[in-house]
């Protein structure tokens, strides 16, 4: 760093500092987008923890933590043994996935010898995969981390090998407290937008179970089928404490539906419950319906929008919320309800006293927008582990836009675009016919990142037209004199190298992008620079990264 950046960097740091919050319980740097590389760059903050004579939280989100910087505020925080809340959503932006672990290691080692008992610690919207969460493991295992009571790691990129890890450094965390005479008791977990998947789920059900303690469970978008779901759910009868349940935008489907309300009667606590997006269908609507209707007082909010629920499983529920005293809102707006069947809900709500708690219906579609019970339950003859899934294949019940695809690139979007998606897809990574090469390359990534999925179809289809998209790509970048900005956009969105835009990060499965271009790489129109490129930095990658690895070493070895 040069002598003015330092200056630059410094004058930042003074002018945060003079807007920082500070108060006889904790400092905040929150949202001041300071770049802290060295020790010397964090004095501020260091100055301000060792000044602060009650240290009971330290809020960084928003900036940027360098493993010097991080080894400076350790040092301080070994001084405050009252240290209660660690703050830290994304706070490490731009930094190398090698870099991450480390800071984290000395942070916790910081918190391990000030004796501190955290009762909350929020990673959130730090990408740092399982290998982050190795950096984590020991602080989570640790004393520190005995009275723990909210967890928040949303939008961490874990995956099922960090979710596997977490289960294990929480489940040695429980049982060392245990031994010490009171077990961990954490009330909040939030783990969204981490594609756990089953598998992951799995694992954290166990340490779920075995806890007992929870109120709060947020584990939206994760590509959690219903075995996985199944297993939360009998996690859940254990956690009777359960008050807000968030596991919207996985597929719960008729089996998860039927799991889920097994455990419903042992769930009397529930305040919110949020299913929204989760292909629960007509059969997975009544199982909720009939797990809710008996009691559940204290419910006051129920979300379950989009979830293709035609009028007979929509009338079930509106009808489950006759006792229901507490009710502020009820979500079933983007189902199959037909104009019939929303003037019958309404009416049914209007009945019950309940019409002011219900939400719009403006985005209801007709009955007819998908296929009916009986042939869904024809078609399910697959095997049980595919099970609803199949469902989803065969007949995406509606249309969805490209947009609307690129906006929510789930696999349910990807169906429902339709037997045409294919052009769909290119005439939008075109627009117009021209190539703006990073929105294409964006386009293709998406496309591309449901490569890995466990659904054969799914996979097959996103296979075929990435390498459709690649061979356009190739054609018109060779023809136009591009291919080297074309190679720098495809590095830059694989993760590979970094972005001129500071601020962008790669939202799509990486994984499946990383599969997907292994099988690319069998192909003969893929130009000689490119493969020498890829080569080049997936090498570099392997060797400053810890995620990945073996898929990373898969794809080095088709380019070579």
């Amino acid at each position: 760093m040069s002598k003015d950046q330092k200056k630059d960097n410094m004058d930042s740091l003074v002018e945060a500092l003079q807007s920082t919050k500070v108060s006889s319980s904790g400092v905040s740097f929150a949202g001041k987008s300071l770049k802290l590389d060295s020790e010397e760059d964090a004095k501020p903050v260091i100055e301000e923890i060792d000044n602060c004579p009650a240290l009971e939280y330290l809020n960084l989100e928003g900036n940027t933590l360098g493993v010097d910087a991080a080894k400076g505020i350790a040092k301080s925080l070994e001084k405050h043994p009252e240290f209660k809340k660690a703050l830290w959503k994304d706070m490490f932006t731009g930094r190398m996935k090698t870099e991450i672990p480390k800071a984290l290691e000395f942070l916790g080692d910081g918190l391990q010898i000030a004796g501190a008992r955290l009762t909350e610690l929020d990673l959130s919207d730090n990408a740092f995969g399982p290998i982050g969460v190795q950096g984590l493991a020991a602080l989570l295992r640790s004393p520190a981390c005995y009275a723990l009571q909210e967890l928040k790691l949303n939008n961490n990129g874990l995956g099922i090998t960090g979710g596997k890890l977490l289960a294990a450094a929480l489940t040695d965390c429980y049982n060392s407290s245990k031994n010490e005479g009171k077990a961990l008791a954490l009330k909040v977990f939030i783990a969204g937008r981490n594609r756990l998947e089953n598998d992951g789920a799995k694992a954290l059900a166990g340490v779920f179970k075995m806890i007992g303690s929870l109120e709060e469970v947020v584990m939206p978008q994760n590509g959690i089928y219903h075995i996985g779901i199944t297993a939360l759910s009998e996690a859940f009868v254990h956690n009777k404490g359960l008050q807000i349940l968030n596991l919207n935008d996985n597929t719960i489907g008729e089996k998860g539906a039927e799991a889920i309300a097994n455990a419903l009667p042992n769930l009397q606590n529930l305040k919110e419950i949020n299913f929204g997006d989760c292909l629960l269908k007509t059969k997975g609507a009544l199982c909720i319906a009939k797990g809710l209707k008996a009691k559940h007082q204290n419910l006051e909010e129920l979300i379950l929008d989009c979830n293709e629920i035609k009028k007979q499983g929509g009338l079930a529920l509106a009808n489950a919320m006759a006792n229901k005293s507490k009710l502020k809102n009820l979500v079933l707006d983007g189902n199959q309800f037909g104009e019939e069947g929303a003037a019958d809900i309404k009416s049914k709500m209007i009945e019950i006293g309940k019409i002011n708690t219900l939400g719009s219906l403006e985005e209801n579609e007709s009955e007819e927008s998908g296929e009916s019970d009986a042939e869904s339950e024809e078609e399910n003859e697959e095997s049980e582990e595919n099970e609803v899934e199949i469902e989803e294949i065969e007949k995406p019940s509606s249309t969805v836009s490209v947009a609307d695809f690129l906006k929510e690139p789930s696999s349910h979007n990807f169906l429902s675009l339709g037997d045409n998606r294919e052009q769909l897809i290119l005439q939008e990574a075109k627009r117009n016919g021209n190539i703006e090469v990073d929105h294409y390359v964006v386009v293709l990534m998406k496309v591309a990142a449901l490569s890995d999925s466990s659904i054969p179809k799914i996979a097959q289809l996103s296979t075929k037209i990435t390498e459709n998209l690649f061979k356009e790509l190739f054609s018109w970048c060779q023809k136009n004199d591009m291919l080297s900005i074309v190679n720098n956009s495809i590095l830059v969105n694989l993760g590979l190298i970094k972005s001129e835009d500071k601020k962008f990060k790669p939202t799509w499965n990486l994984t499946g992008c990383l599969t997907s271009l292994k099988n690319v790489s069998k192909l003969n129109f893929v130009p000689e620079s490119t493969r020498d490129a890829i080569q080049v930095f997936v090498q570099r990658d392997i060797d400053r990264n810890g995620d990945n690895i073996e898929l990373k070493k898969e794809v080095l070895a088709a380019f070579k």
